[in-house]
């Protein structure tokens, strides 16, 4: 966790008793457990108001899939464009291949028609008010 190992830890224990002295010491012992008990009845009052909010649905709910560490933008446009159902059970005889919609009035296929279009010989259209 943050990269604190034991040794870390026992060196900044070390540092804090020296720093805090035997006397002052329990003191601060003790706040730093009440923040630890805030913190975790923090973290279970979320989790049971989410379980309280969500009813049933809540132990359904795969948190793994919902890790922002998961996220990889590649898999997650290839999934958005495939046309195959992700439900479905992919037919183990052949690999599915996902392919994109082409939209037939995109500004790319337009310009590219307009220049299949011209002749051999005939210049492009030449915009004077372009930039």
């Amino acid at each position: 966790m943050f990269g604190l190992t034991f040794e870390k830890l026992l060196i900044i224990g070390v540092i804090a008793v020296f720093l805090l002295g035997p006397e002052r010491l329990p003191h601060y012992a003790a706040k730093l457990g009440q923040l630890v008990r805030s913190l975790r009845d923090l973290a279970n009052g979320a989790k049971d108001r989410m379980r309280e909010e969500m009813g049933p649905e809540f132990d359904d709910v795969d948190w793994q899939k919902l890790d922002p560490r998961q996220y990889d933008p590649r898999r997650i446009i290839r999934e958005a464009l495939s046309d195959a159902d992700p439900f479905a059970e992919p037919a183990p005889s052949r690999p599915v291949v996902a392919r994109a919609s082409v939209n037939e009035n995109s500004a790319y296929l337009q310009r590219k028609r307009q220049r299949e279009a011209l002749g051999a010989g005939e210049a492009a259209p030449f915009d004077t008010e372009a930039t």
